[in-house]
């Protein structure tokens, strides 16, 4: 099999994902900054499934270099899953606004310059998957994380656009939802047990979606209803509400 590039590689989700899609035999790239953190991880997934594994430099919101990064890929991927998020800090983007810019460059601009790039060589090719972790945040503006997720929202506008315009090129694009997840970045917040997923869970439903050729995934799969309902409140009565 070809590699499957791994964007935002040091989050759990991204390593979770890489280990479930090595473990069906695929071989893989990983890119983030100061990748080499991830030697240990890529030794682990070498000695469980035999494939190979490549660490790749990658600052996703130094645009500049993505040109160059995707051109000097030693293998063109077959695809493409973007991990990359940063929550950032709601009420400190209130007052700052760099802390605003680095929410939208860090899980909008950035991906999208390299999604660009990438969906220009698919296109070409006629083959590929792209899959880009979008946000149930985006579904609906909270005053908790509206920032976020107003760049959330605009990812997945953008994933569904690209998904129209690759349709005939039979690029498959594949928007990811997720509702809470048990990681880092959301260490510290008090999450209902069970709406919370583990990492793993969220890789084995990518990877189960993107083969079936999926188009939105709400992982875990009551998000999808929890969403549904949450859209059909009331404008009148969603803004009074504290959620």
């Amino acid at each position: 099999m070809s590699y499957v590039l791994i964007i935002g590689a040091k989050s759990e989700i991204a390593q979770a994902t890489a280990r479930e899609y090595a473990r069906h035999g695929y071989d893989i790239y990983l890119a983030a900054r100061n990748v080499d953190e991830l030697e240990n991880l890529v030794q682990d997934i070498k000695v469980r499934s035999a494939v190979n594994v490549i660490l790749l430099e990658l600052d996703i919101l130094n645009i500049e270099t993505h040109q160059h990064f995707y051109d000097n890929l030693e293998e063109k991927p077959l695809g493409v899953i973007s991990v990359v998020g940063y929550l950032g800090e709601q009420k400190r983007g209130e007052v700052h606004f760099e802390e605003t810019q680095k929410i939208i460059n860090t899980n909008f601009i950035g991906i999208v310059s390299l999604f660009n790039i990438i969906a220009n060589d698919f296109e070409a090719r006629r083959s590929g998957f792209m899959v880009g972790i979008s946000s149930v945040a985006g579904d609906r503006g909270r005053k908790s994380n509206y920032i976020y997720g107003a760049a959330k929202a605009a990812f997945t506008t953008y994933l569904s656009g690209l998904r129209n315009r690759l349709y005939e090129s039979q690029v498959h694009v594949m928007t990811v939802k997720p509702g809470f997840v048990n990681t880092k970045m959301t260490k510290g917040m008090n999450l209902p047990e069970k709406l919370t997923a583990e990492p793993e869970e969220i890789a084995i439903d990518i990877f189960k979606a993107q083969q079936k050729n999926k188009d939105i995934l709400y992982t875990i799969w009551i998000w999808r209803w929890i969403m549904l309902a949450i859209h059909y409140i009331p404008e009148f009565q969603f803004k009074k509400m504290s959620i």
